[in-house]
């Protein structure tokens, strides 16, 4: 995409987005940036919705796809990965949809992009995952001015 600024923060996001094939992510997500993302929004693979307001697949610029998936957390990910191939399926959230994938172990990477703004309460990422123990491996942790991107790997 055009604009912005090159640097170690857009070439970060660019590892990440080109590593992925699909994206999944919650209604609310969906709803909060479908205004904002426009016509051309920057995904540029296929996206599966979790909703239960069913709506017909949405053809976006640039090879986007919203899917309006109904029937749950691992038909939305089985989805995802035929339609992957062989690169990354992407968690977007929000943080009920990334909770509902760590509690059943459905994630095995987790990138946290930490910038330093306070948007008011927002949701606890980690809350309600039950006591069981996840064990995360550090990958990469990156500081910029603008961010800190941390990169974990779940250990099985």
């Amino acid at each position: 995409m055009t604009g912005g600024e090159e640097n170690r923060d857009s070439a970060l996001m660019r590892e990440w987005f080109d590593a992925t094939g699909a994206v999944v992510m919650g209604r609310m997500m969906y709803d909060t940036g479908e205004e904002f993302w426009g016509d051309n929004p920057p995904f540029r693979t296929p996206v599966f919705v979790l909703t239960h307001r069913p709506r017909p697949a949405l053809v976006k610029e640039g090879g986007t796809t919203f899917t309006f998936v109904t029937d749950g957390i691992h038909s939305a990910l089985d989805q995802a990965r035929a339609a992957a191939g062989d690169r990354n399926v992407d968690i977007a959230g929000g943080a009920s949809t990334v909770q509902q994938y760590l509690r059943e172990g459905l994630i095995d990477e987790l990138q946290l992009h930490v910038v330093p703004v306070l948007l008011g309460e927002g949701l606890r990422l980690f809350e309600g995952l039950g006591a069981g123990r996840r064990n995360l491996e550090p990958v990469r942790v990156v500081d910029t001015p603008l961010a800190t991107h941390v990169k974990y790997r779940f250990v099985k």
